[in-house]
């Protein structure tokens, strides 16, 4: 039940414009006092932990109390349990004048005050701290008592027996709003990945943007354990478990956003790490006209979309939007008239539709053995996520053979690689001969930022300065875009990313060359006489139109 201070203390917050957000039930003054430490009504606020602290201490006319101040004063904790302290969120301590304090992040909880009085005596004062600064003093503090009592400085982590503390710790108001605060800037920024690393100073926490890692501010005033138990929690995992890796998956709201995340926890030197992969509900990314193909490679791959059957496969390294472009794939093939199946592993983009499997190999399902059970479904359109072994290439040359168009993806450098791939796994050649009908090779590079690209005439200082562009027909006089930086992407002069391609498409001359002892670079080298645009011509291309920039090309298609 709210106490009456404690509605008070709501309603002044919603009067000052602090309480933004309601938690979904009644009014939030209501809701001010149903939390002993008030984390509930900090939630509803616009205000950080420090911030609401100093309301707090000037509502209720109390002293406000820093980190710093707590810890450099001879700690009181040892006359209390540890259980008590983090409940009840409180931190006693002993001023400089030897008068005993408590920090208190509810100034309110008459029963932690009266708790204090019997153990530490009359005349305790009492101050207000952060719920932030209070989780780690008591951290910091608790450990230390933890150390002189075993005798052994080996470890500051919470032992296999003190799960439970490490999961009330993780479901507290810092730790929430910690890992919430960190998936909505990931949103906001438009970033693929969060990396969360530990090291002996700290957490470290990167993500990837358009590509490349950023290094942003990690959560400070939370235990880094604390951190990754969150994150298991959200993702269904075993908190207890911090030896072997695990994976997980949820989805949430982070923002105004609808995500699904995937969640990666690998056990490190210092500590856990976790990656974090976020996957966007939006249906908008799955254009074909998004991707970036140019206009004759747009008509190859939908006249290679109208067959009835054989294989196309993508390749690319990891990262490079193969399952993105094969997503967009099964949107262009997704109608009625089609039953389309997919194994994948996870399933990344839910098309309505169409009918997506999930993996799992504990069970015994993995791709080669869904692929089996699809050829019984009369399905028109097969999809495989990725071709990792000789069973599943050999069941999908397979499912290729009798009727199936089936749509794969293989990691190799360019298209053509792709032929001596398959050979290696064990499928025979005239088999493939028989079967595949393209190859799509793929790499994603950043988009020059439209706010803020600044076109540039190259000169012929430019093409000493730089021999790269004149080995790659560029030509004083010729004008380009270059990266400038604006606030709309962060400084850096590139916002999104778009695909380079080159489509190799089997033809009778293609086909001859495929034997046991397959040459790549021959079958390359038929096919651009042929006519094949590689990912290097396609990109200088998106160059000469302005949507990137000479320097990411060559990051990204030749390494330098």
């Amino acid at each position: 039940m709210a106490s009456e201070e404690s509605l008070q203390f709501a309603e002044h917050l919603r009067q000052s414009n602090h309480l933004t957000k309601t938690s979904g039930h009644g009014d939030p003054a209501e809701q001010g006092g149903s939390d002993r430490r008030q984390g509930k009504l900090w939630e509803l606020t616009d205000l950080s932990a420090g911030e609401f602290a100093e309301e707090a201490a000037r509502f209720y006319g109390l002293e406000c109390v820093a980190l710093q101040d707590m810890l450099s004063a001879p700690p009181r904790v040892a006359s209390f349990s540890q259980r008590f302290l983090r409940e009840m969120m409180v931190f006693p301590y002993q001023s400089a004048d030897g008068t005993p304090v408590l920090a208190v992040a509810d100034p309110t909880d008459m029963a932690a005050r009266r708790a204090a009085e019997i153990v530490l005596g009359a005349g305790v004062a009492v101050k207000v701290a952060s719920f932030e600064d209070l989780t780690v003093a008591l951290n910091l503090r608790l450990g230390d008592e933890d150390v002189e009592a075993g005798g052994d400085g080996a470890t500051r982590q919470p032992r296999e027996d003190d799960i439970e503390s490490l999961r009330d710790l993780a479901s507290g108001a810092p730790v929430v709003r910690a890992v919430n605060d960190l998936l909505e800037k990931a949103v906001e920024l438009r970033a693929s990945d969060i990396h969360i690393e530990p090291f002996h100073t700290g957490l470290v926490v990167r993500m990837r943007i358009d590509g490349l890692l950023r290094p942003v501010a990690a959560p400070v005033g939370v235990l880094p354990q604390a951190v990754i138990s969150r994150i298991k929690i959200i993702a269904s995992l075993n908190i207890a478990e911090r030896r072997l890796p695990q994976d997980g998956a949820a989805r949430l709201r982070a923002g105004r956003s609808d995500v699904d995340i995937r969640v990666a926890i690998m056990p490190t030197q210092h500590g856990e790490s976790a990656v974090i992969r976020i996957l966007p509900k939006d249906r908008g990314l799955l254009v074909v006209e998004k991707l970036g193909f140019s206009p004759a490679d747009d008509a190859t791959l939908r006249r290679l979309l109208t067959l009835p059957h054989g294989m196309i496969v993508i390749t690319g390294p990891t990262g490079s939007g193969k399952t993105t472009t094969l997503a967009t794939i099964l949107s262009i093939l997704n109608e009625p008239v089609r039953k389309i199946l997919t194994i994948e592993d996870p399933v990344e983009y839910e098309i309505p539709g169409v009918n997506q499997s999930q993996i799992k190999p504990t069970i015994g399902l993995t791709f080669a053995a869904a692929l089996r059970s699809f050829v019984r479904q009369d399905p028109d359109v097969i999809m495989v996520g990725e071709v990792r072994d000789s069973e599943t290439a050999h069941v999908a040359i397979h499912a290729a053979l009798t009727g199936h168009l089936v749509l794969t993806t293989l990691h190799t450098e360019t298209a053509a690689a792709a032929v001596p791939r398959l050979l290696d796994l064990g499928v025979e050649g005239y088999l493939l001969r028989s079967t595949l009908r393209a190859v799509v090779a793929q790499r994603l590079v950043r988009q020059l930022c439209e706010r803020c690209k600044l076109p540039k005439m190259l000169t012929e200082a430019d093409l000493a300065e730089d021999p790269r562009l004149g080995a790659f027909g560029f030509r004083a006089g010729e004008t380009i875009a270059e990266p400038c930086g604006c606030e709309r992407c962060g400084g850096m002069g590139y916002r999104g990313r778009l695909g380079v391609f080159e489509i190799l498409e089997l033809t009778n001359d293609l086909r001859q060359m495929i034997s046991e002892k397959t040459d790549g670079l021959k079958i390359d080298e038929t096919a651009i006489r042929a006519g094949m645009t590689t990912m290097l011509d396609d990109g200088i291309a998106k160059c000469r139109a302005g949507l990137t920039s000479p320097a990411e090309i060559f990051r990204v298609t030749t390494g330098r």
